[in-house]
């Protein structure tokens, strides 16, 4: 997306969803329901089974991207999980043009987990309009059977809001998977982090 607004609603668009097999049942309101089972995310390479209902972010709003998908509980103000499937050497979480002044880095396929959080932040502070962003931790965390990362960090944005996120990933087979959590620090992170981490459990690829 080009437009800069503030996060997490920069997140959601920038992060944009594409078709799915993700949401079920009746969409509204640029929204469709995940119900509690087995869903594929993104370009469908990733399974993931939320603990209760989610409420999926419809394509048709935002710039398509096939590996990336987003979740909301109580709207993307307050929260949203976005979901990374499988993404390939050179390509970017975000669309952006060559003529835009700041730009995402893309991902390749060699990077080291301080070089993909170093994406997370920018993806922030370029679109996402962070005025303040700090990283709270990196750790190593087995992820899809893979040597993956944690990555726990804070921001605050240019609506005054302090928001609170984590990151698990790993690169396989030369490919990003992520799956990434922001809330509002107040209440809506602590809440939210139990269903996050549950999603991040039952992942598999498939």
């Amino acid at each position: 997306m080009v437009r800069r607004i503030s996060l997490p609603v920069a997140l959601v668009m920038v992060l944009s969803a594409c078709t799915g097999a993700g949401g079920d049942g009746f969409g509204y309101g640029g929204y469709s329901l995940v119900r509690v089972k087995e869903v594929r995310v993104g370009d469908n390479s990733l399974a993931v089974t939320p603990p209760r209902e989610w409420n999926k972010i419809s394509a048709s709003l935002f710039t398509d991207i096939r590996t990336v998908e987003d979740w909301t509980q109580n709207g993307p103000y307050l929260d949203g999980i976005s979901f990374v499937t499988g993404l390939k050497d050179g390509k970017a979480l975000v669309y952006q043009r060559s003529r835009d002044d700041r730009q995402v880095p893309k991902f390749r396929s060699n990077m080291t987990p301080p070089e993909i959080t170093a994406i997370v932040e920018s993806l922030f502070r370029v679109r996402g309009g962070a005025v303040d962003f700090t990283t709270l931790a990196l750790t190593p965390r087995p992820f899809l059977g893979a040597h993956g990362f944690q990555y726990d960090f804070e921001h605050l944005d240019s609506d005054e809001v302090r928001r609170k996120g984590r990151a698990v990933g790993a690169v396989i087979d030369g490919k990003l998977y992520l799956i990434l959590f922001d809330a509002a620090r107040s209440h809506y992170y602590n809440a939210l982090l139990p269903d996050f981490e549950a999603i991040v459990s039952s992942a598999r690829r498939v």
